[in-house]
């Protein structure tokens, strides 16, 4: 009789366990039952679906065109860059889009740096960028931005990483130095990262149990600066909506990210050319990475022994700034001249 209620017990907490581990089918938008389609959306090679959104001056008449890739939790209605003065006195077109599995972007099972890289790219074909584009990207999209350096730097007239996440297993690291940096995270996090590097089929149930906590990004409570919380506020308005960004299920969008973000190294940024050797020294054609030296999500550290071991990335490092930097409009104005104007 023991033996039967404990065989029972164990199929049930194995069914119970099997049935958390396996997330939930996505939504498709535009499948019946899905959410709907209200965003012009180009067809990818392989069939996908991506969603974007153009900002900014008309494309015929700008001088600059820029893809920017939206960071973690966010979608293509984040185009905080566009609103600055910079955009009109430049003559700069800016389009977002939803990154796979976010918003009206159809998922991507099989994402990686390189396969987002060559949806930049087909973006930009269909939009008729020309042969060379800038990208900007923030946070996780930041970490999108290293694969474009990696897979189509030949399409890049230049590129800036702002807040970039980083893999705290990219070899290039010394090992001291990202341990140091990995437990400055909350124990939350570290858990969380840890999950997604080594046993990844288990992060949609590490971050949907109750047992104990699972990622703080996910869960709304990251480690912000006192600037990131001033910030706070006043985006509640510019940020889509929750409800937006995961309408077709957060396996497709939080825990993708954290998947591809963290899990193994697809390559090291710490061994990538300069894709502009003819371009040190000026503005135009380069590489840009901002950081604040506040950040309690991305380790200042590991970004400033990047811009060492990478000589022709310009580093700018802003003092008293969070996680949210870019939201400054200051430091808007900075990152679009920088990236844009010429040096006398």
């Amino acid at each position: 009789m023991l033996k039967t209620v404990i065989a029972v017990l164990l199929i049930g907490f194995l069914a119970w366990l099997l049935q958390g581990i396996r997330p939930p089918p996505p939504r498709i938008c535009g499948s019946p039952g899905g959410p709907p389609i209200t965003a012009p959306r180009i067809k990818l090679r392989d069939g996908r679906h991506l969603a974007y959104k153009e900002h900014g001056v008309p494309k015929e008449t700008a001088k600059y065109k820029i893809v920017s890739v939206h960071g973690f939790g966010s979608s293509r209605h984040d185009a905080s860059l566009a609103t600055a003065e910079a955009v009109q006195e430049l003559g700069i077109y800016l389009v977002t889009f939803d990154r796979p599995g976010y918003g009206e972007s159809d998922p991507d099972p099989k994402r990686t740096y390189r396969s987002i890289a060559l949806d930049i790219e087909e973006l930009a074909d269909h939009l008729e960028l020309g042969s060379k584009f800038y990208v900007i990207g923030f946070s996780m999209g930041g970490q999108v931005v290293w694969g474009c350096l990696k897979y189509i730097p030949h399409r890049l007239a230049g590129a800036v990483l702002i807040a970039p996440a980083i893999n705290y297993w990219w070899p290039g690291f010394p090992s001291n130095l990202s341990r140091e940096a990995y437990y400055e995270q909350l124990p939350q996090d570290q858990w969380a990262v840890r999950v997604a590097h080594y046993i990844p089929w288990l992060v949609h149930w590490w971050n949907t149990q109750k047992l104990f906590p699972g990622s703080s990004v996910i869960a709304g409570k990251p480690m912000f600066s006192r600037q990131d919380l001033e910030h706070l506020p006043k985006l509640g308005n510019m940020l889509p909506s929750k409800e937006y960004v995961t309408q077709q299920g957060e396996y497709e969008t939080y825990h993708r990210d954290m998947i591809v973000g963290f899990g193994k190294c697809e390559f090291d940024p710490m061994d990538l050319n300069n894709p502009f050797p003819n371009g040190e020294g000026s503005s135009s054609s380069s590489v840009h990475l901002w950081h604040g030296d506040e950040d309690g999500l991305v380790p200042v550290t590991l970004q400033r022994y990047i811009a060492e071991k990478l000589p022709w990335i310009h580093y700018h490092e802003v003092a008293g700034a969070g996680h949210l930097l870019s939201y400054t409009d200051q430091v808007k104005e900075g990152i679009l001249k920088t990236l844009l104007v010429r040096e006398k």
